[in-house]
């Protein structure tokens, strides 16, 4: 007998809460004005799941660590140029449109001019989140963007470690639609070794840029900035000097009617002192779009 009340009770509460499901969702349509206006108006705002798949080819000098616009740092201790294809495929929520939540894998190989390609390997994982803390909307003050990432590396290892990535970034658009319009940011970058014995200080970068959309939604973007990098040691190899140095930054997107982005391309070089060539190629697979 109990157990049979026990059955009646769960199926009360399944569909009690089956119903409260379905008003939930049948809401918007509650909602819509009853004078015909547009449903889109009314609707609520779905969010964007997506894989961000990215593709990086990157060629780093000798005895150089990589930091750049990217958050993961590339270290070259070789007497010969690197080269390094990752495939990074955060999945990504756009919550709302002004913040976004990712998170996933990297997997990465490399070669060397005496060294062939190495077998792909899982080297890392990071999340972080990205967020418009002020947006302009057509006033005088510009949009304020703040992401941070956190990246692990993996295996577990004597170069193992977690490097922290924040962006402050200011954007100020010329028109309504936010086509076209002016960047300035900053970005600082840590580095925190499991062992003490290596040691890299912070890196950090101040750039100034602007982009500009066409109508046919292509989005052009560049930056241009100072790297100011203070120096590494890792364990007995030849310390990697403090620099300054300048980075450029381009990027093209094709964007679709709601400005999601359907395609895109950066081209990056970054003095670190030598010159750290990076090209990246980005293909979202949606699955949820507004």
């Amino acid at each position: 007998m109990s157990c049979q009340v026990h059955t009646l009770r769960f199926r009360v509460c399944a569909a009690l809460a089956s119903s409260l499901i379905c008003l939930c969702l049948s809401c918007p349509a509650l909602a819509a004005d009853p004078n015909g206006k547009d449903e889109d108006e009314t609707a609520p705002y779905v969010p964007n799941v997506y894989l961000d798949y990215r593709t990086s080819f990157t060629v780093v000098p000798p005895g150089v660590l990589a930091i750049g616009l990217r958050a993961l740092p590339r270290i070259s201790i070789s007497s010969v140029a690197s080269q390094v294809m990752t495939f990074d495929f955060p999945l990504s929520i756009d919550i709302t449109e002004n913040f976004s939540l990712y998170g996933g894998p990297t997997t990465s190989t490399s070669r060397t001019d005496t060294a062939p390609w190495r077998q792909m390997t899982l080297d890392s994982w990071n999340i972080g989140f990205q967020t418009d803390v002020y947006s302009q909307n057509g006033g005088w003050f510009p949009t304020v963007t703040l992401q941070s990432t956190v990246t692990r590396t993996i295996p577990e290892s004597a170069f193992s470690a977690t490097f922290t990535t924040t962006i402050a970034e200011l954007g100020y658009a010329f028109d309504e639609d936010e086509t076209r319009g002016l960047l300035a940011g900053v970005q600082y970058s840590n580095t925190i070794f499991d062992s003490s014995l290596p040691k890299v200080e912070p890196a950090i970068v101040g750039y100034v840029g602007g982009y500009y959309q066409w109508d046919n939604n292509w989005k052009v973007t560049g930056r241009a900035g100072v790297q100011s990098f203070g120096g590494a040691q890792l364990l007995n190899l030849t310390p990697i000097q403090p620099f300054t140095k300048p980075i450029v930054r381009l990027d093209l997107d094709k964007l679709d009617a709601n400005y999601n982005r359907v395609f895109g391309v950066t081209a990056e070089v970054a003095w670190a002192p030598k010159p750290v060539f990076q090209l990246v190629l980005r293909t979202p697979l949606y699955l949820v779009k507004n």
